[in-house]
């Protein structure tokens, strides 16, 4: 699924600090392509790394090789959106020996009409399982561990986390999933997607349109999040949104100047001096 022998399949694993990722993430199991050590490392690796698209916002590109992600989110401890994510965590899978295929989901949120197919998963293989499992670490609420793709699959908890997977029927009668989730707002769409397989080349496509176009949200304003087991942290713009498993939730509003103190303290992301300066000026505001 994931190594061909073409190298432009691959997800160049040999590039990465194994070591270094999984001390980030704090995990020290076993590196075995096993479904305990896929759970286990995306348990870790969601509630760790945040989802941020911050260098847009302070005018900088989104590169998505294996050094310039290990350098952002391992060594300076940033987090990143979805093709960051999911980039440095299929390094590792493929590091560590994991058989998997990259997909695009189109993210809709419960909005109507046809979205670009602008969000990485990965489905996973384990060397001692015969199922197939949905890995979506990029996201940026969870799910906390490898959903089991089976058309049969319903309502199902992730700790505390409510979700729902179905499938149907898409274009020219090919299987379209839908993946919903339980929040503020009770049962919403997160994002549909299809088995096409997808690789890192097609990942550098949707990359640039999400972090160049001005018809993409994440040109606009901040958006951060952290998932924890008991809370789902979001920043968007300068609207800070708490939600809970049962769904409820708090809304708090910020001045700008406050970011890089909200950033550090619940988000776990630390900019310097300069970057927290420009955040905090809000120059972003001209641009929604």
């Amino acid at each position: 699924m994931s190594t061909p022998a073409d190298p432009s399949y691959l997800w160049n694993g040999a590039d990465l600090d194994l070591d270094a990722y999984l001390n980030r993430i704090g995990f020290s199991g076993k590196r075995t392509p096993t479904l305990a050590t896929l759970r286990a490392l995306v348990q870790a690796h969601t509630t760790t790394v945040p989802f941020e698209n911050l260098e847009i916002i302070l005018g900088r590109g989104v590169p998505l090789d294996v050094h310039a992600l290990q350098d952002k989110m391992i060594r300076r401890r940033r987090g990143g959106y979805c093709y960051e994510n999911v980039g440095l965590f299929a390094a590792a899978l493929e590091r560590i020996g994991f058989e998997f295929t990259g997909l695009s989901g189109r993210v809709t949120m419960g909005a109507a009409g046809l979205r670009p197919p602008t969000h990485a998963l990965l489905l996973v293989s384990p060397a001692d399982d015969e199922r197939r499992w949905l890995v979506d670490v990029g996201f940026g609420s969870g799910p906390l561990e490898p959903v089991e793709l089976t058309g049969d699959r319903g309502e199902f908890e992730l700790g505390a986390w409510r979700y729902r997977l179905e499938r149907g029927a898409g274009a020219l009668g090919s299987e379209l999933w839908t993946l919903y989730q339980f929040g503020r707002d009770g049962w919403i769409d997160r994002h549909t997607f299809t088995l096409n397989p997808q690789y890192r080349i097609d990942y550098a496509v949707g990359n640039h349109f999400v972090s160049t176009s001005p018809r993409s949200p994440f040109t606009m304003r901040p958006f951060v999040q952290r998932f924890l087991p008991h809370v789902h942290h979001q920043i968007d713009g300068t609207t800070w949104t708490f939600t809970y498993p049962d769904g409820t939730g708090e809304v708090r509003e910020l001045e700008a100047a406050e970011l890089p103190k909200v950033l550090a303290e619940v988000f776990d992301i630390e900019l310097d001096e300069a970057d927290a300066a420009r955040l905090a000026r809000a120059e972003w505001v001209n641009h929604e």
